[in-house]
């Protein structure tokens, strides 16, 4: 569920950042940029972790479409945000076809509405949350 395109959008970034120099330090070498790393792979992981559960539900028969729901909208969520974030910390470099974030980021866009609108996914959840249904 898209975590493929944030994980290729940091493994990009994380090379970028060990590799560019500022004031003789890499920027991996920066509180800053350590920081966004580590949040960018703690929501990557929290996304892998919701499907082998997701796969483990479907796999007992107990899958029910609301949780297939959150899963879309969390993953595809989550992927946007690490490639927007990648593609912001990357500079100028990031609109660039040199790297993936710029390329990754447009195609969520599009992923974003042909799996169901983030609204649809909300609603469904919000169906099940509450039992009443606000479609």
């Amino acid at each position: 569920m898209r975590i493929g395109a944030a994980q290729a959008c940091l493994a990009q970034l994380l090379d970028y950042t060990k590799s560019r120099e500022l004031f003789g330090k890499p920027l991996a070498a920066t509180q800053a940029i350590q920081i966004r790393l580590a949040e960018m792979a703690r929501k990557i992981t929290t996304a892998q972790l919701l499907s082998y559960q997701l796969g483990r539900l479907k796999d007992q028969g107990k899958m029910q479409p609301p949780q297939v729901s959150l899963a879309k909208w969390n993953n595809c969520r989550m992927a946007l945000d690490v490639a927007r974030d990648c593609r912001d910390m990357l500079g100028g470099s990031g609109i660039s076809a040199e790297y993936v974030p710029i390329r990754h980021a447009l195609n969520l866009e599009s992923v974003i509405t042909y799996e169901g609108t983030e609204t649809i996914h909300q609603l469904t959840v919000g169906r099940e949350l509450t039992g009443i249904n606000a479609f």
